[in-house]
């Protein structure tokens, strides 16, 4: 290089600072901050679509022999409540749900753990069970009824074999995923056959089975209400179907917004639970 060249100064670089967000600051904050809006939305979306339908009604821009206000459908509820009517089908829907729900979940937990934990059941099992999963559930209630009759307890079966192809699926899934290092690390400490499983197995699965319930709460309520369309003299299906015969919309409207806000509470419940419960997951403990 001549030495008489100029050379140019290397410019100054510029340091980068990324500065903390509010969520990295406050982390509690933020995420009540988020859960507060999100319960905002969750309110007043329903609340702004009601007051259209309402309008709608009102000024006649919709037939309401087919979609009758919002103040009719809640003036029937308010009779139908009155009268007994609404409780009796909202309990005789929940109690067969209730039922059929606990049954397969435990039956679906003790078969999933099973199947998770031996090879040899799994490879027994899993590709019937496989098979058996495709089967419309509702196709199984001629044979339920063949079986046992009208009544309560082919809905009650039809609802806990629902339940438990999803929990049992959930379960195998939730225990194969469990990273080897969880197993080697109890191994070394002397953990091991149901101190293993108590301590290392169950509560890594824990987060996955209650996504499975929740799942599965919601085929449920599908498969009752569906069984009552078909079978029974009383429940939110039949009140459904019931008021379609006698095309009675205000009622059969208040059927499925019963149907919707039992589904929600439903899956409310098991969220809250699985909040309070399964407090060591990255979502559950910043709330």
């Amino acid at each position: 290089m001549n030495p008489t060249t100029a050379v140019s100064p290397t410019p100054a670089r510029t340091p980068c600072v990324v500065a903390p967000t509010s969520r990295e600051l406050d982390p509690v904050g933020h995420a009540r901050r988020t859960r507060r809006y999100t319960t905002v939305l969750a309110i007043t979306t329903p609340v702004v679509l009601l007051a259209v339908w309402q309008l709608a009604a009102i000024q006649e821009w919709i037939d309401t022999r087919f979609f009758p206000a919002p103040s009719r459908i809640a003036a029937t509820a308010w009779t139908m409540t009155q009268n007994g009517t609404l409780a009796d089908d909202v309990w005789t829907t929940l109690r067969a749900l209730m039922i059929g729900f606990a049954l397969g979940l435990f039956v679906g937990v003790a078969t999933g753990v099973a199947l998770g934990l031996s090879w040899i059941v799994r490879a027994a099992l899993e590709p019937l069970l496989s098979a058996l999963y495709t089967v419309p559930k509702l196709a199984l209630l001629p044979l339920l009824l063949l079986i046992f009759g009208l009544g309560e307890t082919p809905r009650i079966l039809l609802v806990a074999i629902g339940v438990f192809f999803i929990i049992w699926i959930s379960v195998v899934e939730a225990i194969l995923d469990i990273p080897e290092g969880y197993k080697e690390a109890a191994e070394s400490f002397g953990v091991r056959g149901w101190m293993c499983f108590t301590n290392v197995t169950l509560p890594a699965i824990l987060p996955q089975i209650a996504t499975g319930i929740r799942l599965a709460i919601g085929n449920a309520v599908l498969i009752i209400v569906g069984i009552e369309f078909v079978n029974g003299d009383s429940g939110i299906g039949y009140r459904i179907w019931h008021s379609w015969s006698l095309f009675a919309a205000d009622q059969m409207y208040v059927g499925i917004i019963t149907v919707a806000l039992l589904g929600f509470l439903l899956s409310f419940l098991v969220q809250t639970t699985a909040r309070l419960v399964i407090r060591w997951t990255p979502r559950n403990t910043t709330r």
